[in-house]
């Protein structure tokens, strides 16, 4: 595992592909970036905690669409339609909008509220969801050109820049 490739394979994907559905990723690559998007989540934590700030909602907020573009490019891979990586983030987008909007404002009462309303359902679904891309997405992948494009190319972490 190499480190510097983990952090070209983040920066790429954040800068230049943010919400790119078109094409196929392979697993490595895939997961390469949930490590960094896992890493930078507990660097937002950390820092929430002595700011006070939202950075751990609003850090899951951007990293929303380029999760979703890299969760569509991986189950192409696996043959399957991009657009059901949304029933996982639809969910989790409406849970951190009230993380982000309700526990800020209103403190304990929106969290209280949250958790007596929508937040057992939406923890539900997104829990299901989770799980269900998550079995998705370990698959291997097709082997040859499917529907989305041609494979990948296997055991490059991170593409080079274009010159």
């Amino acid at each position: 595992m190499d480190l510097n490739a983990i952090v070209e394979n983040f920066r790429n994907t954040v800068t230049q592909h943010y919400f790119d559905t078109s094409g196929r990723v392979g697993r490595e690559r895939f997961w390469y970036f949930i490590l960094a998007c896992v890493a930078v989540q507990i660097v937002a934590l950390v820092v929430q905690s002595a700011t006070f700030i939202p950075l751990a909602a609003l850090t899951s907020l951007a990293l929303l669409l380029p999760t979703a573009g890299m969760g569509a490019r991986r189950l192409q891979d696996t043959g399957r339609n991009g657009s059901l990586v949304w029933i996982f983030l639809i969910p989790f987008a409406v849970s951190q909008l009230f993380r982000l909007f309700v526990f800020g404002p209103f403190g304990v009462f929106g969290a209280v509220a949250y958790m007596l309303t929508i937040g057992p359902l939406l923890g539900l679904i997104g829990f299901v969801a989770a799980v269900v891309l998550i079995y998705f997405w370990c698959q291997p992948g097709d082997a040859g050109a499917n529907a989305y494009g041609a494979p990948p190319d296997a055991g490059v972490p991170a593409q080079a820049p274009p010159a």
